[in-house]
């Protein structure tokens, strides 16, 4: 099986404008830039307000269960649907899951099988 990572970075303001920053230029030059992808942070605080201990516990919930909708994750989880429901919109606006509407079910859905953390010091 082939294991898909998502990368989550921690990156401040001024080095993630200077990144982009410096991307840009290289593309004006015609020259060739590594695609990066991920998901990246401005500090640790910010990441640990997105990721909480149950926003984790969901995204292990999702992947190993494989809910069929909101409702059967707020089951599986023993949570509020509101909360759950709220939670999946969130992580789903960050890019950590999608969502796939069936007949009459939405049903959250997780592509990758890794979160890779990367702080810059």
């Amino acid at each position: 099986m082939r294991v898909k990572k998502i990368r989550i970075g921690i990156k401040d303001l001024k080095t993630a404008l200077t990144d982009f920053a410096e991307k840009a230029e290289a593309i004006e030059r015609g020259e060739k830039v590594k695609k990066e992808s991920g998901l990246y942070f401005t500090s640790f605080e910010a990441f640990r307000k997105a990721l909480t201990p149950k926003r984790l516990e969901l995204l292990h919930t999702i992947k190993t269960e494989k809910p069929t909708s909101i409702n059967e994750l707020a089951r599986m989880a023993k949570r509020d649907v509101k909360n759950i429901a709220d939670d999946v919109k969130y992580l789903e606006q960050i890019g950590l899951l999608e969502k796939v509407e069936t007949t009459r079910r939405t049903a959250p859905v997780i592509n990758y099988d890794k979160i890779a953390l990367e702080i810059a010091v």
